[in-house]
């Protein structure tokens, strides 16, 4: 049976401060996304979502594509950005137009997302995002496509994703030094939940949060869109530092006893059973860490509780997070956990009992071809990036001037032009 023809090639990297990942993925002419190959590398000058190297951010994005394009066994020139950090926000603007309880044409949808530009409020942010979330009839929501129906006003939601300018100009800077085009930044929470969320889940109202390495994003999802989105800067990466200071040992260390013996729930063995600091093969030399046996080894339930004593630090920002976006009561119910923290062994059960609600883990929907090592936690934003940019969503910014009002400049014909060329840009 032949392979199907791949008709369009995507890109994407997710640009991490721990990880720097790269993805290439195809879409078949049967509409099926196919991963023809990706590829990681640890992160070099990014420090909490911010580039604080562009020297060493370039070449770790340029390293990473290299190895997905290896993968794939072609190239590309154009990716689509994840980004994490950039001081993400998001809001919901809306609008309304009449349309006379007639029939709803395409013009009045070009119309109305035109109209939507004005309401947009940016505040001196740049605009990563701004995308019709659903429509309104009347007043009733939840329309995914009023084309064809008759109404007496038409409005429409529209889902505002900002970031600050300069780190968001210092990312893309990175990767355009890496000799790629840059097709768009796309915040990590819509990416994430591209590929962790189903859609059921998004219309019903979900929380999502990311547990990277220096940043967590919490946002909350209903009626089908992100609705708010608080940033805390706190990561797996955390109680990694714990642990190296706890113990006196190396960050890789650290990492590492993190990774293959932590855990986020205690144990009645853990006093009893004793790990090794070392990896097998390594130099033993230097110094033992603290609280170690001769053989250089400590015990779990040390190792442990510093994880749970971090761990409780982080659960107490992520709850006054979600209080602070409204999701409690019953309009709070299921909490997804994704990204590279969630790895942990046991999160998923300790932060359901600190929540004191449903939490699941959130790995990236079934690719076709994605690598087992990367249908995980996390890299949910870069398989994310990839069903973003295959979706094709629209961007109010994009759509065509059909409908752009014709200014007739007179008298102050310049004071006229300026205000609305502010007025339009964003």
């Amino acid at each position: 049976m032949t392979a199907p023809r791949i008709t369009r090639v995507f890109g994407a990297v997710n640009i991490g401060s721990f990880r720097i990942s790269a993805m290439i993925a195809g879409l078949s002419e049967t509409g099926e996304i196919i991963v023809l190959g990706s590829g990681h590398r640890a992160a070099q000058g990014i420090k909490r979502g911010y580039v604080t190297d562009m020297a060493a951010a370039t070449y770790a994005v340029r390293d990473a594509v290299e190895r997905a394009e290896k993968m794939a066994n072609t190239s590309v020139s154009s990716v689509w950005i994840g980004c994490s950090g950039a001081g993400l926000s998001s809001q919901v603007a809306q609008v309304e137009v009449d349309i006379g309880g007639r029939r709803i044409e395409a013009e009045d949808i070009e119309h109305l997302l035109v109209s939507a530009r004005d309401v947009v409020q940016p505040d001196g942010r740049m605009v990563l995002h701004a995308q019709p979330a659903h429509y309104t009839l009347d007043g009733a929501d939840g329309v995914a496509d009023p084309k064809g129906l008759h109404a007496e006003r038409l409005g429409v939601d529209i889902h505002v994703m900002l970031a600050d300018g300069a780190p968001l100009r210092n990312i893309t800077e990175a990767v355009q030094n890496a000799h790629l085009q840059v097709e768009a930044v796309v915040g990590s929470p819509i990416a994430a939940g591209h590929a962790c969320l189903s859609s059921e889940e998004r219309e019903l109202g979900v929380a999502l949060v990311e547990f990277g390495g220096e940043v967590t994003n919490v946002s909350v999802y209903a009626a089908g869109m992100l609705l708010g989105l608080v940033t805390i800067p706190l990561g797996s990466g955390d109680i990694t530092d714990a642990i190296a200071s706890a113990f006196g040992i190396r960050r890789f260390q650290a990492e590492r006893l993190k990774c293959v013996h932590g855990s986020a729930i205690a144990s009645p063995t853990d006093h009893r059973e004793m790990i090794p600091v070392n990896a097998p093969g390594e130099d033993a030399g230097g110094p033992a860490a603290r609280h170690a046996d001769d053989k250089n080894r400590i015990p779990r339930a040390e190792l442990v509780s510093v994880v749970t004593m971090q761990l409780a630090s982080w659960i107490d920002e992520v709850t006054r997070a979600l209080k602070g976006l409204g999701f409690t009561g019953q309009r709070g119910q299921l909490v997804v956990i994704t990204g590279g923290g969630a790895e942990l062994t046991g999160l998923a059960d300790f932060a359901q009992g600190a929540l004191g609600k449903p939490v699941r883990l959130g790995k990236p929907q079934h690719l076709k071809g994605l690598a087992e090592a990367h249908a995980t936690p996390g890299f949910s934003t870069l398989s994310g990036l990839v069903l973003y940019a295959a979706a094709d969503p629209i961007d109010i910014r994009a759509i065509g001037p059909g409908y752009q009002p014709v200014l007739r400049y007179k008298g102050f014909a310049l004071v006229n032009r300026l205000y609305h060329a502010m007025r339009e840009y964003f």
